[in-house]
């Protein structure tokens, strides 16, 4: 194989002419003030609406005395879960959330703390005496909220230049079918979801549970490969980042051909690799070996002695290497920057309430932030919604506020709270009279 691009006429990746506007679609931006109307964006009034008759149908047959919900108390039980994570909270016991004495007033405002666990047992997103007919879609517990809300996410954000393709593991110990073991994560076992993010914001914009291996086949073939595929389906002109699960180069000649370029890390049992690339033990630390085949960019960097550390590139053409004390190669450099999209999304994820559901709290308050906030690019941590920022819970206000206005039977300083409220939505007069 020929190592030196100058003397072989090779294929250069130029990216593909895109119509589409990059960041916050004007779909989203015409519709989003604030977290409220991002929220009603992705949990749309019919995925509201179905959980609800769906819960109210499971309340009548489970519970003797259950009381119908309507969307607007679903929102301040959601709105609750998110005031959670905002008080990085979500360990702690909901006695104590509770508590007259050590507990925050807003949650007994809100609701009582029997009616929070009676929804909370209660919750469901489908008709369970349907199942028997869906046996064979693991997820049909809640495939139809799942899939009305993951077909909104590409409506709301067209990702920019970069993406970055990559698995999560939701934290989860209970009983599952699909639960996976992947002892290099923090949590180890949880749901997988394969996940597309853009770099610079690290706005999810295609999500897949992954449910396991079908009933009676075996392992499957170049599941890499397929699932970047699928989770990068209608983008073109973009630079595809995924890590060794997935890079191949099958995959990146067909990416090639849909006009998508990528850059990953690729495992060294890979037949395509030429020998010199794999010989690491009498090169020197630091150093860089390329290769440069037909329509891609490979390259060997020695980090340390007895690390090899091997990516393919059809992005770059060059053998470049950085100025820095470390000479690493350019094409490291632009996987470590963009490596991280889906990583990032964790953590925002992370400071959710409940963790499955933490992708829509943060997905919609991050949105908010993408349109309203002019310097909306790069991994910001602290943005809304945050636990980290201290007006996370006021931002989420028009979530719980509705429902605390009706609360009744509640003391002390909730009592007051919810005067205050049923004040304020009575009018002015109401206001002052109760003051003086």
């Amino acid at each position: 194989m020929n190592l030196d691009p100058r003397t072989q006429k090779t294929l250069r990746y130029v990216p593909a002419a895109r119509s589409l506007i990059l960041g916050p679609t004007h779909y989203a931006v015409a519709r989003i003030s604030d977290p409220a109307s991002s929220f009603a964006l992705l949990l749309t009034d019919d995925i509201l609406q179905h959980i609800v008759s769906m819960t109210n149908l499971h309340g009548r047959r489970s519970i003797a005395e259950w009381r119908d919900m309507d969307t607007e108390e679903l929102q301040a039980y959601v709105g609750l879960l998110i005031l959670v994570g905002v008080y990085r909270s979500k360990n702690e016991s909901t006695l104590s959330l509770w508590s007259e004495k050590l507990g925050r007033s807003i949650f007994r405002a809100t609701m009582s703390h029997k009616r929070f666990h009676q929804i909370s047992r209660t919750l469901r997103f489908d008709d369970k005496l349907s199942r028997p007919r869906r046996r064979d879609d693991k997820l049909a517990a809640f495939r139809k909220v799942l899939d009305m809300w993951t077909h909104r996410l590409p409506m709301l954000f067209s990702p920019f230049s970069d993406v970055c393709v990559d698995e999560q593991l939701v934290p989860f110990r209970g009983r599952c079918s699909f639960k996976q073991y992947m002892p290099k994560k923090p949590a180890k076992y949880g749901i997988k979801i394969w996940a597309n993010c853009d770099v610079k914001s690290s706005s999810a914009w295609r999500l897949q549970v992954y449910t396991g291996q079908a009933a009676g086949s075996g392992p499957e073939v170049n599941q890499g490969m397929r699932v970047v595929l699928e989770m990068t389906e209608g983008l073109q002109g973009h630079i595809i980042t995924c890590d060794n699960v997935f890079t191949s180069f099958a995959l990146a000649e067909e990416l090639l051909r849909r006009k998508l370029a990528l850059v990953g890390t690729i495992r060294p049992n890979k037949p395509e690799l030429p020998p010199i690339l794999l010989q690491a033990r009498a090169r020197a630390i630091l150093s860089s070996t390329f290769a440069f085949p037909k329509t891609h960019t490979l390259v060997s960097y020695i980090p340390r002695r007895g690390r090899n550390v091997l990516l393919l590139s059809t992005k770059h053409r060059s053998p470049d290497v950085s100025d820095e004390m470390k000479r690493k190669p350019v094409i490291i450099k632009d996987y470590n920057r963009c490596k991280g999209g889906v990583d990032n999304l964790d953590k925002v994820v992370a400071t959710g309430g409940e963790q499955i559901a933490g992708h829509l709290p943060s997905s919609t308050t991050w949105l908010t932030f993408l349109i309203t906030t002019p310097t909306s690019c790069g991994h910001q941590w602290s943005h809304p919604g945050s636990s980290r920022n201290h007006t996370g819970g006021k931002r989420w206000e028009k979530c719980w506020r509705p429902h605390t206005s009706r609360r009744e039977g509640c003391s002390s300083a909730a009592a007051t709270m919810v005067s205050d409220l049923q004040g304020a939505a009575a009018g002015p007069s109401l206001i002052s009279e109760r003051k003086s």
